[in-house]
């Protein structure tokens, strides 16, 4: 079974150009606006290099050496220190389903909370219906508008959860 060969590990700068693929590939899969989402952000051709500081990290899910999705926990920008954002969550069709994209949500909750966070903050798109589902599972709350300046102006749903 493909999940006993999964690894969910810190992101290495060879994994730079695999998750980009995987990120960028859900855009049009999901009909998601290119411009004010994570698909047009400068980090995201270079994810490793992007996540290095002491307060934040990048995951992948590891198949045999296939990079099939990833997620991230960053202080969220311009906002209070304690809240954390969960950035750039992405799979490719190949694992989704099988409850890897919750185990990694909850590794980068586990993560938020080592690090100090006591609140995490995401955004999504109302089109990524199971995700949004799978949040709200994991208890966070819907918010009016956007927090921060994250520069995703095309994002319309805003959650948060205390940690």
């Amino acid at each position: 079974m493909i999940t006993d060969a999964i690894i969910i590990r810190e992101i290495e700068a060879k994994d730079n150009a695999s998750i980009e693929s995987v990120i960028r590939a859900c855009f049009p899969e999901f009909k998601l606006p290119l411009e004010g989402t994570a698909y047009a952000d400068s980090e995201t051709p270079k994810m490793y290099e992007s996540y290095q500081a002491n307060n934040e990290v990048y995951y992948v899910v590891d198949y045999k050496g296939e990079i099939l999705g990833g997620a991230g926990i960053k202080p969220l920008q311009d906002f209070e220190s304690h809240v954390c954002e969960l950035q750039k969550m992405y799979f490719s069709p190949k694992v989704r389903g099988l409850g890897i994209g919750k185990s990694m949500f909850q590794k980068c909750l586990d993560k938020a909370k080592q690090l100090g966070y006591k609140q995490c903050y995401l955004e999504s798109a109302s089109q990524l219906k199971v995700a949004i589902h799978i949040y709200e599972q994991f208890q966070f709350k819907h918010l009016e508008g956007p927090l921060g300046n994250t520069g995703h102006f095309s994002c319309g749903v805003w959650m948060i959860k205390d940690l």
